[in-house]
């Protein structure tokens, strides 16, 4: 691999994992409206965003390839009612101030994603995968014994985008391709939720105020942006590399729940988190041995 395509893989991974990472900030401004309506508006304008792209590429041919393979577009589609879910509890996170929360939910999805790997694809796990488990396992259990609940916000983050993950990498399509369908799945459900709203004199489309609007369109944008972004960074660097830059999202998202929205970080919550970054890297040494050719 040349040093310059690696750098170009690099960059195109901090682009992607730092707008992720801002995104509670951003959505925080959309805060004087419902995350239903913040997820209806991202929904139609990625749609946008994305037919625009495969128009100028002149792409839709891929797209329409979907159609004749029902078994891929029945995978699609269930990944993008996953995708929605996913979306919707990460804006009910930001506007009930439990980012923090959302974050553990991110740190916990690699985990996961090792889970399902076991669980459906039957795969074999070594030493340190089922360390990293054992591990997610005693973080959950942890929130449960000293803080008395069972941290359902971050277990449904880390759930819905696990699952999207598997079921998305089953099908052999290009990231704009797919969004473009996943979108378009989500489409009517949004548009039927700002119909019934309408009825009682609520509008979805907020866009009489220039500055929601332009947040509202751009929040479409920063959903396609990134998903290229990170398209570009696999193409290019090994597997064990994407997966060091992915603990940046999380990260980020935790330190701006702590030092910018001054979420409470309770000292059992903050032992919890300590679990699941000791299953982090556990997990990311399996994973940089695997990429080497090692066990």
């Amino acid at each position: 691999m040349s040093a310059n395509r690696q750098l170009a893989g690099i960059g195109y991974g901090l682009l992607a994992y730092v707008i992720w990472g801002f995104f509670p900030l951003y959505f925080r401004q959309l805060g004087q409206l419902s995350p239903f309506d913040i997820l209806t508006n991202r929904t139609a304008w990625a749609f946008v965003f994305v037919a625009l792209l495969l128009t100028l590429r002149q792409r839709w041919g891929a797209l329409g390839a979907l159609f004749s393979q029902p078994r891929h577009l029945v995978r699609l589609s269930v990944a993008a009612i996953l995708l929605g879910a996913n979306w919707l509890g990460f804006l009910w996170a930001v506007d009930q101030r439990q980012v923090v929360a959302a974050s553990l939910g991110y740190f916990l999805t690699p985990l996961v994603n090792v889970l399902l790997a076991l669980l459906v694809l039957k795969e074999k796990l070594n030493r340190w995968e089922w360390l990293a488990i054992a591990l997610a396992i005693a973080g959950v259990g942890n929130e449960l014994v000293t803080l008395g609940n069972v941290p359902w916000i971050a277990l449904f983050l880390a759930g819905t985008f696990g699952s999207y993950g598997l079921l998305r990498k089953q099908v052999p399509v290009d990231a704009i391709s797919g969004l473009a369908l996943e979108t378009a799945v989500m489409l009517p459900i949004g548009l039927a939720y700002a119909a019934w709203q309408a009825q009682h004199g609520h509008t979805v489309f907020a866009l009489n105020d220039g500055y929601t609007a332009a947040l509202l369109i751009g929040s479409g944008i920063l959903t396609a942006v990134p998903l290229m972004a990170f398209a570009a960074a696999t193409q290019r660097l090994d597997l064990a590399t994407v997966g060091m830059l992915m603990y940046i999202n999380p990260t980020m998202q935790f330190l701006t729940a702590i030092f910018l929205f001054d979420e409470p970080l309770q000292p059992a919550r903050l032992l919890s988190f300590g679990f699941i970054w000791l299953g982090l890297l556990a997990f990311s040494w399996s994973m940089w041995h695997k990429v080497r050719g090692g066990r």
